[in-house]
């Protein structure tokens, strides 16, 4: 994504994005008590000096009250993914330790007193839907009446993937984190250039969040980059828009031309192979890749030509 993981280390830095994320996405049940007026960032050492850790920077961690007022804070890792990983939640048992361990090294914490609770948020923009385990439980080799079960680690994420989202709830709320749901989604290139629009909408409406305005700007590229829609200039997005306009139209008749090309090269194989039998591979390449209009002329001289050297060389 850029790379993925950057980007939205860089979004969920923001703490609009982490309170639409928690408060859209996360079930009720869990975050229905925290108050977001207190939220505040944690920088993730994970003792960098230990050899057996190392610092994480793909994560980011987030400290809250739970209830206003209260002295208990949870602890909030939101961990990006672009693949699935099917240890996850053994990565994410080591995550959660690390992490006490660092609150305990850095509020020196007393033997008897607790620890804070931790949720970790793993938010997956891959394109496969996300069948891995998101509990300790399923990767044990334990049979479930073992009597070892009580003294196994039981730990699990909250998993959001954001492909699995529908995209009629999404497109039903206005927030900017469903915005970036929905860019993480499939569109035609015609509904892109309309989710562009409510995009650039919210920013106009609410004002004072240019570096959110730049990051969603790169996610709007790698978007049309998909498309091969390539735009030129600052990057501000709302500039992108009226850019997109003429390129739009640009790409949109590339595409139709380039589909049409697809299907009359094939077209053009099946008809040779009809004639003079099998093709041979690199004729077929060649076929593939040649442009529409040296195709129509392959086409007209295939349906006469007396042997298959002729469709491409006349003068024989």
């Amino acid at each position: 994504m850029p790379d993925s993981d950057s980007l939205y280390h860089r979004l969920f830095a923001h703490p609009r994005m982490v309170e639409g994320l928690v408060c859209e996405f996360v079930p009720r049940r869990l975050v229905a008590d925290l108050d977001f007026s207190g939220l505040q960032r944690v920088n993730p050492k994970f003792h960098p000096s230990r050899r057996s850790a190392r610092r994480r920077e793909a994560d980011v961690i987030w400290r809250l009250p739970i209830r206003e007022g209260s002295d208990i804070h949870l602890y909030l890792c939101i961990e990006f993914q672009s693949e699935i990983d099917g240890w996850m939640p053994a990565r994410t048992q080591v995550y959660q330790g690390l992490l006490w361990q660092q609150v305990i090294d850095e509020q020196q914490l007393q033997s008897g007193m607790r620890l804070p609770p931790l949720l970790l948020l793993v938010l997956y923009n891959g394109e496969r839907r996300w069948k891995a385990a998101t509990t300790t439980r399923e990767l044990i080799a334990l049979a479930p009446d073992s009597p070892l079960w009580p003294w196994q680690p039981q730990v699990r994420y909250c998993l959001l993937d954001m492909a699995a989202f529908p995209k009629d709830e999404l497109a039903r709320r206005s927030s900017l984190v469903a915005l970036l749901f929905r860019l993480e989604q499939r569109h035609s290139l015609e509904g892109l250039r309309e989710l562009l629009g409510e995009v650039s909408g919210w920013f106009r409406q609410h004002e004072g969040y240019e570096r959110l305005r730049r990051l969603f700007a790169e996610l709007i590229r790698e978007a049309l980059a998909r498309h091969r829609v390539n735009l030129s200039g600052s990057g501000i997005l709302l500039e992108m828009k009226s850019m997109l306009t003429i390129d739009f139209e640009a790409s949109k008749e590339q595409w139709l031309a380039e589909g049409v090309a697809k299907g009359k090269a094939e077209a053009l194989i099946c008809l040779l192979a009809e004639r003079f039998g099998a093709v041979a591979p690199s004729r077929q390449k060649r076929i593939r890749g040649a442009r529409l209009i040296t195709l129509d002329r392959w086409f007209k001289r295939a349906i006469a030509a007396p042997d298959l050297p002729s469709v491409f060389n006349p003068s024989r």
